[in-house]
């Protein structure tokens, strides 16, 4: 093991950066979306990218995660976060050996908030993350993309963390739609519904929809906790 100096003098020649990327998932339009920057900048300048940028000496990764996604996109509100993993190919940035330490965040009310581009970011937008479009940096960041989704299919699978992409009133039907876009198929109404209210996850409410069409009994989340099941679905 170097002593102090030593270590210095070595590290003072690497080329080693740390950068915190947001994955920033919503459901809405009956598909699970993904919230994408347009880079103004090089590399992939004119290209979609996760909101991100380098963590700076004096912050936190969960600092810098929440000040680029601040700065790139208008989002300054702070809702469900998690760290999600951390990608360290050293190819993975051109510019030089970048660790990128990805963050999840769930927004169970898209509607409501107001996307500003800044920084880097030329535009700021939605996409299914089934249609998406060229990503910057090559694969690294469809890497940490489809990371993300495959964490949040685990999580749904032994939590009730599905309740942080809804607004706080929804009928168990718009529920069912968030699992199967989650998952990416079909689910059986009824199985759903005794399945889910077996788990006390949602609390009934004594309120219905007023969309057109036959009115559905509201739900609300029976907890703001993380709760662990055996399994859901």
């Amino acid at each position: 093991m170097p002593n102090y100096q030593e270590f210095k003098k070595i590290s003072e020649k690497w080329k080693l950066l740390v950068a915190a990327d947001v994955v920033a998932f919503s459901f809405f339009e009956r598909k699970l979306q993904v919230l994408l920057v347009k880079r103004h900048k090089d590399p992939g300048a004119g290209k979609w990218a996760l909101p991100g940028g380098f963590v700076t000496e004096n912050e936190s990764l969960e600092q810098a995660a929440l000040r680029e996604l601040g700065e790139e996109t208008g989002l300054d509100k702070k809702l469900y976060l998690e760290q999600l993993y951390t990608f360290g190919d050293p190819k993975r940035d051109p510019r030089a050996h970048v660790i990128s330490v990805a963050y999840l965040l769930l927004i169970s009310d898209p509607m409501k908030l107001k996307l500003k581009a800044g920084t880097d970011a030329k535009e700021v937008a939605w996409f299914p993350v089934e249609e998406l479009p060229e990503l910057a940096f090559g694969d690294s960041h469809r890497e940490i993309l489809e990371y993300a989704w495959q964490r949040l299919k685990w999580k749904f699978t032994y939590t009730n963390v599905a309740c942080n992409l809804l607004t706080p009133k929804f009928p168990l039907t718009a529920l069912q739609r968030l699992y199967e876009a989650v998952y990416g198929r079909k689910i059986d109404k009824r199985n759903f519904r005794k399945k889910i209210l077996s788990l006390d996850m949602v609390a009934p409410l004594e309120e219905y929809s007023q969309d057109m069409g036959r009115p559905a009994q509201l739900y609300r989340a029976a907890t703001k906790k993380l709760l662990m099941y055996e399994r859901v679905f």
